[in-house]
């Protein structure tokens, strides 16, 4: 129940299961820290879909780390998903030195990170006991938030100067506010400082969601909210999706924390509404739920079209 909800609650939804969170799980890396993760999960059920989720760069200490983006993590995990969030390289907390190689983005060690956790999903099974044996290693999602959206947009095959860095046991992609073409199309202080943001999106072929906010203003850029759109209307899959909430920017409405730095503009129910937009969409991608996704898209229009609106791709193929 939360009285600050009132047209998101049309969006359909399934009520809240109990989780459990492991913190720390910590995995050995060469010539490094260990990777602090944080995985929280239904406790309760078999075949647990999974979630890997990057977080962003933002001006907080605490929320770009294991420990960020509850409203987010909470909801999808009390409705049947695993959650993976590591403490990135590039965490202020818990990162590498200032004067390690990368720093202070460590952007390469990022995507090496998230490799980590698939290639080693079975100790991190073994390191949160209550979910040994239940995730299933086949429906795997990666999400990003800001920098994170980087991160996961290499991950599932944007590249960078004709580098691939894709991996396959990704099946779905979504990109939370991710930052658009760089080069010519940023500001030539922010080319020079963010070189690695030069991507191509149009080799990104696995299933994609892009979220955006429609009040979200870069200063990287000399576009406008638009820019963190790139990922979606560059791409070449045809099983892509791109929501844009309304009257919210960068942190839209509150996913990395209530009360938060990163949160400019606190919106309840826009924020209600993400969270269950995106479960939808993760749901029908990992092929949880079919109809979850159609179900969701149609509610939002019919009922609650002033929060956002979604275009789809796929649906306008058919």
């Amino acid at each position: 129940m939360n009285n600050l909800i009132e047209l998101a609650r049309h969006i359909p939804t399934t009520d809240a299961a109990l989780t459990v969170a492991y913190t720390p799980i910590r995995l050995p890396m060469k010539g490094r820290q260990p990777l602090e993760l944080r995985l929280t999960a239904p406790a309760k059920g078999e075949r647990l879909p999974v979630v890997i989720f990057s977080h962003g760069f933002g001006p907080s200490n605490y929320i770009p780390s294991k420990d960020g983006y509850a409203p987010l993590v909470q909801f999808w995990a009390e409705r049947g998903f695993a959650v993976i969030q590591p403490t990135h390289a590039s965490s202020r907390v818990g990162g590498l030195p200032s004067d390690a190689v990368g720093a202070p983005f460590f952007w390469r060690e990022r995507v090496e990170e998230l490799r980590a956790i698939l290639d080693r999903l079975d100790e991190v099974e073994q390191q949160a006991g209550g979910t040994a044996g239940r995730l299933d290693k086949d429906r795997i999602a990666a999400v990003g938030h800001s920098f994170g959206g980087h991160t996961v947009g290499l991950l599932i095959g944007a590249q960078l100067n004709g580098e691939d860095f894709s991996d396959p046991r990704i099946g779905a992609g979504m990109l939370l506010t991710t930052p658009g073409r760089g080069g010519s199309d940023m500001t030539e202080e922010s080319a020079a400082r963010f070189p690695f943001f030069d991507v191509d999106f149009s080799t990104i072929s696995t299933r994609s969601l892009v979220v955006c906010g429609d009040e979200d203003n870069p200063h990287f850029t000399t576009r406008g909210p638009e820019w963190h759109a790139d990922a979606f209307h560059d791409a070449t899959g045809v099983n892509r999706d791109m929501l844009t909430l309304h009257g919210v920017g960068h942190g839209l409405g509150g996913i990395a924390g209530l009360d938060a730095k990163e949160t400019e503009t606190e919106a309840p129910d826009v924020l209600e509404a993400a969270k269950r937009l995106t479960l939808a969409w993760l749901l029908t991608a990992l092929d949880v739920d079919a109809d979850a996704w159609a179900k969701s898209r149609a509610a939002l229009e019919r009922s609650a079209s002033s929060l956002g609106h979604v275009i789809s791709l796929q649906s306008a193929r058919k």
